[in-house]
């Protein structure tokens, strides 16, 4: 069984798109929604923020902004704010972790929303050097974590009904997709490896604590090498070890990545469950690792691509 989606040209966010997986911060996965701690720039206070020219940093805050009905007050957003579609007729201030204050300042934002983890913090201190709001949102990696994030965002543009409102429908659609997929017994879930990338025949794959290993547990899965944090490149001892079923990666199109074949060529891999089934599933990166208000359909996907129909 080998899935992928149709190859196409590469698309200038993709490149970036790996260096911004392994740079994604590491948050505990049972950390409740009352316990995050939102950053602020010094010079925020508590009064209503002007969030009539808004720049957004990160995709999963772009979309919120979309899914809110508030995208009027976007004048600008980062690489990684392809979703939807209409965002890609604003003005892009660049890659989220390689900001240049000068080209956002350029665009008069009355304030900036980003996710947390962008950067550089040079730049970030420019941005608050220059009296503009910036509002840091976390990102974790967990079903309340993206309700706490619709909160969060929607607090920041006053619209607090509209985000309730799209909290409990996200919220809900979430808890169904986690309740089907915690009907399969632990017995019979699959072993995923999600592989960032496999430049020269080096496999790097992902840990705990990213968003790799967010999505494949609410897809109803096991992380098949679980027992260290973050992204890191495994041995072909280690791949063997953790006996994959499957192989999930992100679709980059033609010309980036490792083709199947030669994936499937490595020796390591050719031994695993997967390497012999020839089980791969490639899956868009942002829809895939946004955690955003699409990652039920996301989780449900991976999780039909998994198991089946």
């Amino acid at each position: 069984m080998t899935m992928r989606n149709n190859l196409r040209r590469i698309r200038p966010w993709e490149l970036a798109l790996t260096a911004a997986v392994m740079a994604l911060p590491l948050v505990p996965a049972a950390l409740p929604i009352e316990g995050f701690a939102f950053v602020r720039a010094a010079h925020a206070d508590e009064k209503k923020l002007d969030t009539s020219r808004l720049v957004s940093v990160g995709g999963d805050i772009t979309e919120i902004v979309y899914a809110l009905g508030e995208e009027s007050r976007l004048i600008a957003r980062d690489t990684t704010s392809i979703y939807p579609e209409a965002a890609l007729k604003l003005p892009n201030v660049g890659y989220m972790r390689a900001l240049s204050p000068e080209g956002i300042l350029a665009m008069n934002p009355t304030a900036i929303i980003a996710v947390e983890g962008s950067g550089p913090q040079e730049a970030l201190t420019v941005l608050k050097n220059a009296s503009v709001p910036f509002e840091t949102v976390p990102s974790p990696f967990t079903r309340d974590g993206i309700i706490a994030k619709i909160d969060r965002v929607g607090t920041l543009l006053g619209v607090p009904d509209k985000a309730k409102a799209l909290e409990a429908k996200v919220a809900a659609d979430l808890d169904a997709a986690i309740t089907d997929a915690e009907k399969r017994p632990e017995a019979e879930r699959k072993r995923v490896l999600f592989i960032l990338s496999a430049q020269n025949g080096r496999i790097m794959a992902s840990g705990t604590g990213t968003a790799a290993d967010g999505i494949v547990k609410l897809a109803g899965a096991i992380n098949a090498v679980g027992a260290f944090p973050g992204y890191k490149p495994l041995t072909d001892e280690a791949i063997i070890e953790a006996k994959p079923d499957i192989i999930l990666m992100m679709n980059r199109g033609d010309g980036a990545g490792t083709k199947n074949e030669d994936l499937l060529a490595q020796p390591a891999i050719a031994l695993t469950p997967a390497g012999e089934k020839k089980a791969i599933i490639r899956m868009d990166g942002v829809y895939l690792l946004g955690f955003g208000p699409r990652t039920a359909a996301a989780a449900r996907e991976l999780n039909t691509a998994i198991y089946g129909g």
